[in-house]
């Protein structure tokens, strides 16, 4: 069948997503992915200079720009006018996967279908579905086409903690968890086959286009895909080794305690959304930036995010380095003198010259939550996907730091250290062990607020305010609930992360009650799940989600809502987009 020719203005909409994205809402599948062909066509002839990433989804494409004068106007004219051409896809190839069928929600979904479990399994597994796009999570494929009897809700509430190889269902579509991850789908069964892999081309397994059969299988042997093997593409920072260029001998900080959460973070990998990667990356990008400026190096250099108190570091060779984020105790010590007397003070947002051998203790955060330690030069870590960031839902990147990791030193300098004009090319030198050089910009101490707005510690009775821009799906919740949202004040619970941050309070009540085709996501942006808690996206957020998002943090503050600790009152401010 030859393609039809339409332009897509009738029936499309298009939604604000935060302040530098909009949502292109059309009549369906078919019809957002010939979109999402014509915005690629019109990304290659520069008619979309400032679009930096496309995401498909089931009814929509996100269109994710440069913030600039006039930009947003020229984009939507651009969209508008855009010729989309419909049915000129053809079916790909056909992939059978194998699935034992005793998922935690089988019973459930039979309840809910009026079936019984061997009903759920035999149609679930009769069609052949179409993988209409990727998203949620690097090599998640959203599968279309099966049976309607089928069509269920997401869980009210979604599971922190999904196992690799999971089967779900959820609307009209069903998917495969590549590796452990959170999620809100009803949980049919479990498949061995490996989803994402890095050894492979391409990496994920289903691609747009593709067929797919679910075959029943017997258990036999080891299920579920391996965390290690497959669900899971991070690699062991004490693998790498680098040399300087000035030096003999490589020059890198061993890590002696990791306390809570260290990882190697940079600005990410963004633009690979239409992949289910999202660009994760540093969660407060002031804070990061400071530590590399402090020391000299470009924006981007990798430093060590960390989360809480406890890391230890100790020098193999002179390192230069600043600490920046969450404000609290810093101090350096050799490692056979543990006594106090031996220990140094040392301040924070300042260049610190570690010696040979000297360790330097990060202690717990009073105020804010992510510390940053910057080097001279950066770490020199692999590279997956042009980042060397760790991204804990997809698994890409860096593995967490623990004790015994030795993070080699690059070459990642661009400018000059403040306060130490005579580094010249190498290590800067007439800087005492445990002082800092003067010059920093913006301290973190007390009574001092970091460009982030690191907020008051746990107990404190202040509310940290967060600016927010309505939208994309505002009109899904009632006027009350909409009000409600920037007046009430949510507390931070424990069950937050690096993928999202979970409140608490009065559940925020939906106008429209059917389930939202999943669309993407952008970082900060304010999730609802059927219970009405607010989610708010941080930097490893899923790429798609299936819960209406009510509005978006502003860029400027998403660093301050990173370092709110469980506990922390926080109020919303809607503002003007």
């Amino acid at each position: 069948m030859p393609p039809s020719v339409t332009p897509p203005v009738q029936g499309l909409r298009l939604l604000p997503v935060g302040t530098g994205a909009v949502l292109v809402e059309v009549a369906d599948g078919p019809a957002a992915l010939a979109l999402f062909d014509a915005l690629n066509d019109a990304l290659i002839d520069v008619r979309l200079r400032e679009v930096v990433e496309l995401v498909p989804a089931a009814r929509t494409v996100l269109v994710r720009y440069r913030p600039g004068r006039g930009a947003a106007a020229r984009i939507i004219a651009t969209i508008r006018s855009l010729t989309v051409r419909t049915g000129s896809r053809a079916a790909g190839e056909l992939v059978e996967i194998p699935v034992v069928y005793d998922g935690e929600d089988l019973d459930e979904v039979a309840a809910l279908t009026g079936l019984s479990a061997a009903e759920v399994v035999a149609r679930h597994s009769a069609p052949t579905y179409d993988v209409a796009f990727t998203g949620f999570a690097p090599g998640f494929a959203y599968l279309a086409g099966g049976d309607p009897v089928l069509e269920v809700p997401r869980r009210p509430t979604p599971r922190t903690a999904i196992p690799a190889g999971a089967v779900g269902i959820a609307g009209l579509f069903s998917g495969v968890y590549p590796r452990r991850s959170p999620g809100g789908w009803q949980l049919l069964g479990r498949t061995a086959t490996p989803m994402w892999d890095l050894d492979r081309t391409p990496p994920a397994m289903l691609q747009p286009g593709m067929r797919v059969r679910f075959v029943p299988a017997e258990v036999s042997g080891p299920t579920g895909v391996s965390e290690s093997r497959r669900g899971s593409c991070m690699t062991t920072p004490t693998d790498a080794v680098a040399m300087r260029e000035d030096r003999r001998d490589p020059i890198s900080l061993e890590v002696l305690a990791a306390g809570g959460l260290s990882l190697i973070e940079d600005l990410g990998r963004p633009g690979l959304g239409a992949l289910g990667v999202s660009a994760s990356g540093a969660l407060d990008r002031a804070a990061f930036r400071r530590a590399n400026r402090l020391v000299g190096n470009g924006a981007d250099a990798a430093a060590i995010e960390h989360v809480g108190g406890g890391l230890e570091l100790r020098a193999r060779g002179s390192v230069l380095l600043a600490v920046t984020g969450a404000s609290g105790r810093l101090w350096t010590k050799w490692p056979d003198a543990d006594d106090d007397p031996h220990r140094t003070e040392v301040e924070r947002d300042r260049p610190l010259l570690l010696h040979d051998g000297e360790v330097l203790v990060v202690g717990p955060a009073e105020t804010g939550v992510v510390t940053y330690v910057g080097v001279l030069g950066g770490f020199d870590v692999p590279r997956v996907l042009g980042s060397r960031s760790a991204d804990v839902l997809s698994g890409l990147g860096p593995a967490p730091l623990r004790a015994g990791s030795v993070l080699p030193v690059g070459n990642a300098t661009r400018g000059a250290v403040s306060g130490a004009p005579e580094h010249g090319p190498g290590l800067p030198s007439g800087i005492p062990t445990g002082t800092t050089t003067g010059g920093s910009d913006h301290g973190t101490g007390p009574g001092t607020e970091a460009p982030s707005g690191t907020p008051a510690g746990p107990g404190t009775r202040s509310v940290v305010t967060v600016d927010v821009t309505l939208g994309p799906r505002d009109d899904w919740f009632t006027p009350a609930a909409v009000a409600a949202m920037g007046h009430t004040v949510w507390i931070v619970t424990p069950q937050s992360n690096r993928v999202g941050m979970r409140l608490a309070g009065p559940p925020l009540e939906r106008s429209v009650s059917r389930e939202l085709p999943s669309e993407a996501t952008v970082a900060g942006a304010v999730q609802i799940p059927a219970d009405g808690q607010p989610v708010v996206f941080l930097a490893d957020h899923p790429v798609t989600g299936g819960y209406p998002v009510i509005a978006v943090v502003v860029p400027e503050h998403l660093g301050r809502v990173a370092q709110c600790p469980a506990g922390t009152r926080l109020r919303f401010r809607v503002v003007p987009g």
